[in-house]
C-alpha cells in the first residue's frame, strides 16, 4: 500500500523591500524634473537641464551612494550621482567622446 505523501508548507517569502528606502533616495534631489529628459526635448534644453541636476549633485550628501547604485543597475535614464545617461554608458563602453556639458 503507498502512503500519500502531506503537502508541504510553501518556504516562508523574502520581506518585501517596496516601502523601505535605500539612503541614496533622500537625496538632494528630491523630485526635481531636472533629472529626468522629457519627449522631445531639444538639444540645447537638455544640456541645460543636465548642467542644473549635476549641480545638485554637487552639494548632495548621497551623491557617491547614488551614483553606486545608478552604476551597478545600469540606470539607462537622467542624471543620477552627478553623472548623465551618456557618461555612465561611456564608462560602461570606453568611449572618450563626450562634448560639452555632458563631459563636465
Amino acid at each position: 500500500m503507498t502512503t500519500a505523501s502531506r503537502p508541504t508548507a510553501a518556504p516562508a517569502r523574502p520581506q518585501s523591500t517596496r516601502n523601505t528606502r535605500e539612503p541614496w533616495q533622500d537625496g538632494a534631489c528630491g523630485t526635481s524634473e531636472a533629472f529626468h529628459r522629457p519627449a522631445g526635448e531639444p538639444r540645447a534644453a537638455a544640456e541645460r537641464r543636465i548642467r542644473a541636476a549635476k549641480a545638485v549633485c554637487t552639494a548632495c550628501p548621497v551623491r557617491v551612494e547614488c551614483r553606486r547604485h545608478a552604476l551597478a543597475t545600469r540606470e539607462p535614464f537622467g542624471v543620477r550621482g552627478g553623472l548623465s545617461a551618456e557618461e555612465r554608458r561611456a564608462l560602461f563602453t570606453g568611449s572618450e567622446q563626450l562634448q560639452g556639458p555632458l563631459a563636465a
